[in-house]
């Protein structure tokens, strides 16, 4: 019965679990970022290849 009044009571390992449970939400987090962020990066480069393409064309 000691035993189990011990290992209800003990907390050592509550503090890995909880920077665990943060490390994972901030990657969640960053993940999302960069994945909304993706699209907003993608349109960028397509606007400025195509006024690249452009001047190109108009240069030749």
């Amino acid at each position: 019965m000691t035993f189990l009044r011990n290992f209800w009571n003990e907390e050592q390992g509550q503090d890995l679990i909880e920077y665990t449970l943060l490390m994972a939400f901030v990657a969640l987090a960053s993940a999302a970022l960069f994945l909304g962020a993706g699209g907003n990066i993608k349109g960028i480069w397509s606007v400025t290849n195509s006024q690249l393409s452009s001047a190109n064309s108009q240069a030749s």
